[in-house]
């Protein structure tokens, strides 16, 4: 990063603490990211700040770094004096340990509190005593209420991710946080995207804030972006045989696949291990502990593929990451702009695919309005393409070896002695070439490989000929190219269509407003439990003894299993499909 006189700009120009410094030269980071550059600065002034960046531009370093040195040296971390606020379990671990390793020679305590964590734990911590605490919203305001969290004593709060948080129902739970706390706070906020929701809260509890909006853009004026978009159109039924293909081709590092409900995160992770491809699941339906392991795995080479539902994949970071594949087009263009943010991370070059459905174009094409950035549609790789890519591989390996030479062939010469006497050397090379391709994988025959269709370009509508209108056509009823594919009709069941054109139905759960139920309650049970992203829960009604949530028709009932092992507010409730029969949660 450099000014505009042309000099090189490091943190230590940023007016941070040499603590802090020295905590990031230990880390590997030498130069500020823009969003730092701008922001660091602004805060340690202690003004509000409203910053609009991508996932992975360093908003964490951007926030931390000034509320660690605001805090100051020996901090005696009673009560706590910063509260972090994130949308999922996940980015509450994250930015803890980030934190904690910034801030280790300041001395300053971390803590990171969430759902799912036995709450004695907390308590216990809170009472030794923490500096800065970490939490997700429901949390949060659960402590505040038991008083453990004293919200007077907050002198900075920073809402991360913002607009994933009012995306999983957390609107209420921010609201009542901040009107807790101290008018004369700092408050930080940074989101991804701008929806008029967040305008509200900078609006009524942001005092004349930094604005810094860098958006979707990660490169100067003139340079490539660091992601490449693209797409490939294909039916849905090819689908597990497109991505297998795709994968085959691209040869990616780690790579996280996103599915929409858990149900297809395990099917998916089923077929791409019987293929060979080694992948773990991520969903909201496994122990914390499994969900840590599987990340886990991913940063050490153990498992090359992570197959996730959004909700699961909230707030992760994975700095070895190369591709993100939307096994479905997200279901708003938002969170197509979270999800390929994992990639291209501290100026590393990134892939994003899409899986997209003919009928789907126009949710790529509100995609590209959002992002301000191509997505370019892209034929599916052929066997041909495949059988070739696989034949590069193999010599690639090849070369890799005999560039190492010396002792590490000798060895095998006196086969290719002994062979020579009977065999032309070209015909070893081929055999000893055919073997290893073999042996890689690659020798299946491009026969046994099906081909799967290209829908990458619309296709000529056919035309019928009329004798009662001579010199008109039409198309043949159920011809349609390309992107024009229409969806099918709903079922006799829900009849409505969500956003992205999918039908919808309505489920019954047997607890309303006498409860104290509200809507983020249902949203945050089925969004957690279910793995469907806020956006995908439609309508909610909620009535005196039972309310009604609208959510897509292929996932209800995965959502009613799912939350059949479930309590809501403590107590086990009906929940079922509109007039089915009665299920308990």
């Amino acid at each position: 990063m450099t000014s505009p006189d042309g000099d090189t700009v490091g943190f230590a120009d940023l007016s941070l603490a040499p603590e802090l410094v020295a905590a990031l030269a230990s880390l590997g980071y030498e130069e500020p990211t823009p969003i730092q550059r701008e922001a660091i600065p602004a805060l340690l002034e202690g003004r509000d700040l409203l910053g609009q960046a991508a996932t992975g531009t360093g908003k964490t370093a951007a926030f931390a770094l000034p509320l660690l040195q605001r805090l100051g040296r020996g901090a005696n971390g009673a009560p706590p004096r910063a509260l972090v606020l994130v949308p999922t379990r996940e980015l509450a671990t994250q930015v803890a340990e980030a934190v904690h390793r910034y801030g280790r020679d300041l001395g300053v305590r971390t803590l990171a509190i969430y759902g799912g964590q036995p709450i004695v734990r907390q308590l216990k911590a809170l009472e030794r005593g923490v500096d800065v605490v970490i939490a997700t919203p429901g949390r949060a305001l659960d402590h505040i209420r038991r008083r453990t969290l004293k919200p007077e004593g907050l002198q900075t709060i920073v809402l991360d991710e913002a607009d994933e948080m009012l995306d999983m129902g957390f609107a209420e739970d921010i609201e009542a946080i901040l009107s807790d706390t101290p008018t004369d706070r700092q408050t930080v906020l940074f989101s991804a995207t701008m929806p008029p929701r967040i305008n509200k809260i900078v609006g009524t509890h942001l005092n004349n804030p930094v604005r810094i909006q860098l958006g979707g853009e990660r490169h100067a004026p003139g340079e490539a972006p660091k992601v490449r978009q693209k797409a490939y159109v294909v039916q849905r039924a090819h689908k597990p045989a497109a991505l297998g293909r795709v994968l085959d081709v691209e040869s990616p590092g780690a790579t996280i696949v996103f599915c929409r409900t858990r149900a297809e995160v395990d099917q998916l992770t089923e077929t791409l291990n019987a293929r060979g491809q080694r992948a773990e699941a991520l969903h909201g339906g496994m122990s914390q502990e499994q969900r840590t392991r599987a990340i886990g795995r991913l940063k050490n080479g153990t498992i090359e593929l992570l197959v996730a539902t959004d909700v699961a994949a909230r707030g992760l970071d994975v700095d070895v990451l190369t591709h993100v594949v939307n096994y479905d087009v997200p279901a708003a263009p938002e969170a197509y702009v979270h999800r390929i943010g994992r990639v291209g991370r501290a100026g590393r070059e990134g892939t994003a695919i899409t899986l997209a459905q003919p009928r789907e174009h126009r949710m790529l094409k509100a995609i590209e309005r959002t992002t301000r950035q191509p997505i370019a549609i892209e034929k599916l790789p052929t066997v041909a393409d495949l059988h070739a890519r696989r034949l590069e591989a193999t010599t690639e390996a090849l070369a890799a070896i005999l560039s190492e030479g010396g002792e590490a062939l000798d060895q095998f010469r006196v086969v290719v002695e002994t062979l020579g006497d009977e065999h032309d050397p070209m015909e070893i090379a081929l055999a000893a070439v055919a073997m290893a391709h073999r042996a890689a994988g690659g020798g299946a025959a491009v026969e046994e490989h099906e081909e799967i269709p290209d829908l990458s370009a619309p296709r000529p509508r056919p035309e019928r000929f009329d004798d009662r209108r001579p010199g008109k056509g039409r198309p043949e009823r159920g011809e349609r190219g390309g992107f024009s594919e229409r969806p099918e009709r709903p079922g006799k069941r829900g009849g409505h269509r969500d956003a992205g054109g999918a039908p919808t139905t309505k489920l019954f759960i047997g607890a309303g407003r006498e409860r104290g139920i509200r809507p983020q309650d249902l949203v945050g049970a089925i969004a957690n439990e279910a793995g469907l992203s806020g956006r995908q829960i439609g309508s909610i009604e909620i009535s005196d003894r039972f309310s009604l949530v609208e959510v897509p028709e292929a996932a209800a009932d995965h959502v009613v299993a799912a939350l059949s092992k479930r309590t809501i507010k403590g107590r086990k409730t009906t929940v079922r499909r509109e007039g089915a029969r009665t299920r308990r949660w």
